[in-house]
């Protein structure tokens, strides 16, 4: 067997002390990740007038984000979450607040528009990564554990969604820049509750001298590359799957409603993976389930390229999709497990980092390959281009770097 039913409940998560609190604070920051970007992209493009303006100033957006992300998580690690969030939280809002007066009127010029997106992304407050550290000190058993990353996923893929329906209802009756003042406001009262939660207490900055122990960045990334390199394979995955989508949508007289339709089947497949993955208790060791989690994605995308219409890849992105949630939150559980609790954000960072790098990777790789091969093919090929990668980073045994948590 490989799974059995006692399993504490979800209810149970949001029993554990201050955990609702941290958790719906956390949220309402983390819905700014869904606002921003989509809010500063129209902004830019009404104020400058041009969409390779609007191109560039998100790809410095993106690129401070995803590039940062260790680096603002190891200021987490050393100086704990309340010493290090908050200033982090002023240059953000500053950022953003200048950014905001930039683009209010057009006629900003391109270099300021880039300078200032690109400091509001090096300076977002990481709560993601910091939330999951969070549930590692507050659930002490792994079980609910497994079970309270799940959620946080299963939710965090939800406000991705939410975030861009609230920035559609904005620029029906305002400018686009209110946007940008709303994902300011939703990050500044999330991180506010969330630094002034009491579960934060037991996450201590750094013993001075204990970074000698566990490792910079590049010791932390080698004991977690298995599971770093199984995120990028699932990113790489779902940033050729958003254009490849389309592409079929397009081929087969559908518009982009149906690739929607399709991307939404997708989202909710990877939702009920999620859930069903955190309300099994597994008895597979979680490196095994990670790496078959990686390869039914794969091999899903190796069918999804067989699909001869949109109902039928609809039905593929749905499986694709149970597999994607789970794969990410337990590439989480070993990171988290497999680090000193000192090194617990910058871990679930480079995870992130590795998700969303390889979705950027994937969206290119797919944007070039889809001007010269079919479709189906171009499906296959990122399904094949997946199980490589998983068989080639994330080793059947866990490399020894030292002792290692179980």
């Amino acid at each position: 067997m490989s799974a059995t039913s006692t399993r504490p409940s979800y209810a149970a998560v949001l029993r554990i002390p201050y955990a609702r609190r941290t958790f719906a604070t956390a949220l309402l920051g983390r819905l700014s990740y869904g606002v921003v970007p989509l809010s500063v992209m129209l902004a830019v493009t009404r104020a400058s007038g041009s969409y390779a303006v609007a191109g560039a100033a998100m790809a410095l957006f993106g690129a401070t984000v995803v590039l940062l992300a260790p680096a603002r998580a190891a200021l987490i690690d050393r100086y704990g979450p309340r010493r290090a969030l908050v200033p982090l939280l002023f240059a953000h809002l500053t950022a953003l607040g200048l950014l905001t007066a930039a683009v209010w009127r057009p006629g900003a010029p391109a270099a300021v528009l880039g300078s200032l997106t690109a400091l509001a992304g090096a300076c977002v407050p990481p709560l993601g990564p910091t939330m999951r550290a969070v549930w590692s000190t507050i659930a002490e058993d792994r079980l609910l554990l497994q079970r309270a990353y799940s959620l946080d996923g299963v939710a965090e893929e939800l406000l991705f969604v939410s975030g861009p329906l609230l920035v559609g209802v904005l620029a029906g009756f305002t400018v686009p820049a209110v946007g940008i003042v709303v994902g300011a406001a939703l990050m500044a009262a999330g991180t506010a509750g969330f630094v002034t939660s009491p579960a934060l207490r037991g996450m201590r900055p750094a013993v001075r001298g204990a970074s000698r122990g566990t490792g910079g960045d590049r010791r932390v990334l080698g004991r977690i590359r298995g599971p770093v390199g199984a995120a990028a394979g699932v990113g790489l995955g779902l940033g050729s799957l958003d254009l490849l989508v389309v592409v079929f949508a397009g081929q087969h007289g559908h518009g982009a409603a149906g690739a929607a339709w399709v991307l939404a089947a997708l989202s909710t497949g990877s939702a009920v993976g999620g859930l069903l993955n955190g309300a099994v208790a597994w008895s597979w060791p979680a490196r095994t389930r990670l790496t078959l989690m990686a390869v039914g994605l794969g091999l899903a995308l190796l069918g999804a390229g067989l699909a001869p219409g949109l109902g039928t890849l609809a039905v593929a992105m749905t499986v694709a999709g149970v597999f994607v949630s789970p794969a990410i939150t337990t590439a989480y559980l070993i990171a988290d497990e497999t680090v000193a609790p000192e090194a617990r954000v910058r871990a679930g960072a480079w995870v992130n980092t590795a998700t969303n790098a390889g979705s950027t990777i994937g969206s290119a790789g797919a944007g070039v390959v889809a001007g010269h091969l079919p479709v189906g093919v171009c499906f296959a090929l990122t399904g094949v281009v997946v199980l490589a990668l998983v068989s080639s980073l994330f080793p059947t045994r866990p490399p020894v770097y030292g002792p290692i948590r179980e």
